[in-house]
Order: structure tokens, then C-alpha cells, then sequence
């Protein structure tokens, strides 16, 4: 016999229907400092089917940071990509080295 309880609490059902920020495992990604982590974020949004609701969310209430609905916030704004931590260099052709 199988109630509500446990068939909302059974794991294999509510995999299937997860969305990508609910995940445990990757959850870290979506508030991370690394620019990469951002990007791998914002690619796990790509097949939400709340990605719409989720950024226009984050911008009615100014989310300070973080990926939202497919987009990185900074300062409760929409921001391009995520500038990695330190100081640029000042060579550009050390970069290439």
C-alpha cells in the first residue's frame, strides 16, 4: 500500500522532477566565487521550465549575487560574466604565455 506521504518522499520519483537549483550536489555552484562554477550554474538553468519566473524573481527583489534563472546577479543586477578574483594582468602577452 502506498500513501501520499510516501510516494512524494519516494527519491526515484522526485528526481525526475528536481529542478537544477534544488539539487544538493550542485547547489554550491549557483552562489560560487569561481567564474566557471557560475557558467556550469547558468548551463543547468537552461532546461528549467521555470527560468522566466526565476530571473524576473531575482530582479523584482534585487538578489544581491548568485545565478538566477539562467543569469548571473551582482548588486541586484544583471551582469554579463563573473570577472574571477585578483587583479587583471598588466601584459596582456604574459597572458598568452
Amino acid at each position: 500500500m502506498s500513501t501520499l506521504l510516501t510516494t512524494f518522499l519516494n527519491p526515484a520519483d522526485a528526481s525526475a522532477t528536481m529542478l537544477p537549483c534544488h539539487d544538493t550536489d550542485a547547489a554550491d555552484l549557483f552562489f560560487s566565487e569561481r567564474p566557471a562554477d557560475l557558467e556550469q550554474a547558468k548551463t543547468l538553468c537552461a532546461g528549467c521550465p521555470l527560468i522566466e519566473e526565476c530571473r524576473q524573481g531575482a530582479l523584482d527583489r534585487a538578489e544581491p549575487w548568485g545565478v538566477w534563472g539562467g543569469a548571473i546577479f551582482e548588486a541586484g543586477r544583471i551582469i554579463a560574466v563573473k570577472r574571477g578574483r585578483g587583479r587583471p594582468r598588466k601584459n596582456r602577452e604574459q597572458e598568452a604565455a
